[in-house]
């Protein structure tokens, strides 16, 4: 059946009266014209949609393949809008520069990363990229953004040269509860959030504020915004115990 079967100019079911059938495509409210895709410069992600929910997930380095398993699966049984990036590397291409697609959040974190990775780069080619960035940042941070009320989860899979240590020294609180496994923990931007984070089993770290050194992270955005924001991190090739922790802040934040 179509699905403007029994909805006549004259009717108000969900459509305000006398909409055209092309003015109400063009408002963007038929289902089908729903974007699968959002991105910047080479920063691509595919869109899931799974019901209705205030719950944003995100799965950011191509190369974290456990993370990409752990999040697919999840949303094939729990509300929310995910964002998978398609790329299977962990940097991206912007103007044909390397950059850490979790650097692009802020000029200036953008800025140390692609000198970073693009070491003896001309001044000139740094700002061109910088300068498609602005242009495009707004528009998907606008998407990764969880409405009131509503949390961003972020799925990352780490290895031997990072862990909970690195993120102790510039956290505002901190609960480890399994110091013998620190490449498994929360990062959280939300106070709330983390009072009951830690009474869970597992690692966990508040970055309310943050440390004064902006590194174009989702999560600096996130406290400097205020938004909720909960980082998931364990070493790649963990997916059971992803999902573990993931199950359990899905039944216990809310």
């Amino acid at each position: 059946m179509s699905p403007w079967a029994g909805v006549t100019r004259g009717e108000t079911h969900g459509v305000t009266h006398g909409v055209t059938r092309r003015q109400f495509l063009a408002l963007g409210w038929f289902p089908l014209l729903r974007p699968r895709h959002v991105g910047v410069a080479g920063a691509r992600f595919r869109i899931l949609r799974n019901g209705r929910s205030k719950r944003r997930y995100l799965r950011i380095h191509g190369n974290e393949e456990t993370a990409r398993q752990v999040l697919e699966g999840h949303m094939r049984t729990h509300a929310g809008l995910a964002f998978v990036i398609e790329s299977r590397t962990r940097a991206v291409a912007v103007e044909s520069l390397q950059l850490d697609p979790n650097r692009m959040f802020s000029r200036t974190g953008a800025e140390a990363n692609l000198k970073a990775l693009n070491p003896g780069v001309a001044p000139e080619r740094v700002r061109q990229a910088l300068d498609v960035l602005d242009r495009g940042r707004e528009k998907l941070v606008r998407a990764l953004t969880p409405p009131q009320g509503g949390v961003t989860i972020a799925l990352h899979n780490n290895g031997p040269g990072y862990s909970v240590a690195a993120e102790v020294p510039i956290s505002d609180q901190t609960s480890l509860r399994q110091p013998d496994n620190p490449h498994a923990f929360f990062l959280c931007t939300d106070p709330r959030d983390f009072e009951m984070l830690k009474t869970s089993p597992y690692n966990v770290v508040l970055q309310q504020h943050g440390p004064k050194q902006d590194d174009g992270s989702l999560s600096r955005l996130a406290a400097a915004r205020g938004f909720r924001y909960v980082n998931l991190e364990v070493a790649a090739g963990q997916a059971d115990r992803q999902r573990e922790m993931l199950d359990w802040l899905e039944r216990h934040v809310r």
